[in-house]
């Protein structure tokens, strides 16, 4: 289904695809706040009857070719795959090697939100960084190890514990939480925050915390929104003057 953006009805700005989690109830909420009215988003869910949450998010991203294919003759302006813990655990080598495979046999942009994150930081000039998730521990070990091999200094880790190995416990928390686990003192030497994790709510916190902080303070599924609209020809740097530059509420 092409067509120029000026003949269609809706989405002239844009049409998005995104991949998101089977249970994940936060990704189309915050991006339909962050893409903005003129951009449509269009959903595909990511589903896996793996019974571990680690083999879960191996399948969403090994199986990406499936949930491209539920489109049909649909052909969206990018593709966003909404599930950093996926990229975490299969590493940036393998992540590049289903990407570049997707985008050749469907023909549009394929944007993870791993890749997202890392192109938002470089747009800020940031490479050390605070992180924060709310992840059980062996998921936070390969975030950081996944960060570290992309060439970022993370300095401090947080881990946000949800008192189960289960990442679905990530869904019931709120933009306070992720505001109260950074409270404290951050070390003065780091140059942004990152809230990993699609499936927590964020975009009240971020603001919130950069005043407090002193420091931009980036959430994935924000990088995500900012990726997809420079994909579309539209967005400028992620933050300016410690302010998001998309809209968070």
């Amino acid at each position: 289904m092409m067509m120029t953006r000026d003949a269609r009805e809706y989405g002239r700005s844009g049409w998005v695809a995104l991949g998101v989690p089977q249970a994940n109830p936060t990704v189309e909420m915050e991006m339909r706040r962050l893409l903005g009215p003129e951009v449509e988003p269009l959903t595909t869910r990511l589903t896996s009857g793996a019974e571990t949450s680690e083999a879960r998010l191996v399948d969403y991203l090994v199986r990406l070719p499936r949930y491209l294919e539920s489109f049909d003759a649909l052909r969206p302006d990018v593709f966003g795959f909404a599930c950093t813990g996926s990229s975490y655990l299969l590493g940036a080598g393998r992540e590049a090697q289903i990407v570049a495979a997707a985008r050749d046999c469907f023909g549009y942009p394929v944007i993870t939100v791993a890749q997202a994150i890392l192109d938002a930081l470089a747009a800020i000039g940031a490479t050390r960084i605070a992180l924060l998730a709310p992840y059980p521990a062996t998921l936070v070990d390969a975030g950081v190890a996944y960060w570290r091999a992309a060439g970022l200094t993370v300095v401090d880790v947080r881990r946000l514990d949800v008192g189960s190995g289960d990442t679905r416990r990530i869904y019931g928390l709120r933009s306070d939480d992720a505001l109260a686990a950074l409270e404290g003192q951050v070390p003065a030497d780091i140059d942004a925050v990152l809230i990993s994790g699609t499936g927590m709510p964020t975009l009240a916190a971020l603001p919130m915390a950069a005043a407090r902080l002193g420091r931009p303070v980036l959430s994935s599924n924000y990088c995500l929104a900012w990726a997809l609209l420079r994909a579309l020809g539209g967005a400028e740097a992620p933050w300016t003057d410690l302010r998001p530059t998309l809209r968070t509420g």
